[in-house]
């Protein structure tokens, strides 16, 4: 049997299907590209938006850490200093030599306390710690901490320093003061050990102390306002890699560390030459 020939029109049709499921097709993939762009921005805008509010509250929880240490420091060393004096500038027999050494010890520790009180209220500012930088601010923690008795820190720096941005430095410190309150109120730790390694292409923080310890599960134990929890997802803020290392009677470990060779999600402050 003889076919009939495919008509013009039946082209015509067919063509205009065809476009027709191209043109719809393109819509979809424009469509669902514009849906997922959306949704990026979305997602960005809220990981800043999460971003600053973690930041503002690392600001905030280091600016309270620093008033209780202010209290401290003015209840057991401005305090006595100024009872001291008080109590020297009370008038007494002696002769005239042994007035002038007190006035002159006197005037001594007055001075003592004015420098305290100063180095107290710039301790306040957070533009402070932004000006002094993450390693000279964990120097000026260790030297309060070693003279308080309740603790031994070292410093162990290894590499040169250098910036890591006040963002990421901010955060650093903020996560050195929980593990630091940790080993206090926690484990019980006599001996408490810092670790800067600085290499050009990563930097470790790691946090070692000599407490009471714990058994390291899948998860990180919930310690009722021990702060892991709170560490891990601040690393995870910064693009830190976060490990604990812990066993009963064997202290803690905690190391961050920042590749800078290795592309971050959510990282800030980053210095571009560090990168290679």
């Amino acid at each position: 049997m003889q076919q009939k020939p495919f008509s013009f029109e039946a082209a015509v049709i067919a063509a205009t299907i065809v476009f027709l499921i191209l043109g719809a097709f393109i819509i979809m993939i424009m469509l669902v590209y514009r849906k997922r762009r959306n949704l990026h921005i979305l997602e960005k805008v809220t990981l800043q938006s999460n971003y600053k509010n973690e930041l503002l509250k690392a600001q905030l929880e280091i600016q309270e850490q620093t008033l209780t240490n202010i209290g401290r420091e003015i209840h057991d060393n401005i305090g006595q200093v100024l009872s001291f004096v008080k109590l020297s500038l009370n008038p007494a027999d002696g002769n005239l030599e042994q007035l002038q050494n007190k006035m002159h010890d006197s005037r001594e520790l007055v001075a003592k306390a004015i420098n305290d009180l100063r180095d107290l209220s710039k301790s306040l500012n957070i533009q402070h710690f932004v000006h002094l930088g993450l390693v000279k601010a964990i120097e000026l923690e260790i030297e309060r901490l070693n003279k308080s008795g309740l603790l031994q820190l070292n410093l162990h720096i290894t590499g040169t320093p250098y910036e890591l941005g006040e963002q990421c430095e901010l955060v650093l410190f903020r996560i050195f003061q929980e593990s630091l309150n940790n080993s206090l109120k926690h484990a019980g730790a006599r001996n408490f050990n810092i670790y800067l390694h600085f290499k050009a292409e990563s930097f470790t923080l790691t946090l070692a102390d000599d407490g009471l310890g714990f058994a390291v599960q899948d998860k990180l134990p919930e310690f009722s306002g021990s702060g892991l929890k709170n560490m891990e997802s601040r690393a995870a803020l910064i693009g830190a890699a976060f490990t604990i290392n812990s066993s009963p009677g064997n202290g803690c470990i905690i190391s961050l560390q920042l590749n800078y060779l290795t592309p971050q999600k959510n990282v800030t402050g980053y210095r571009p030459d560090r990168i290679s």
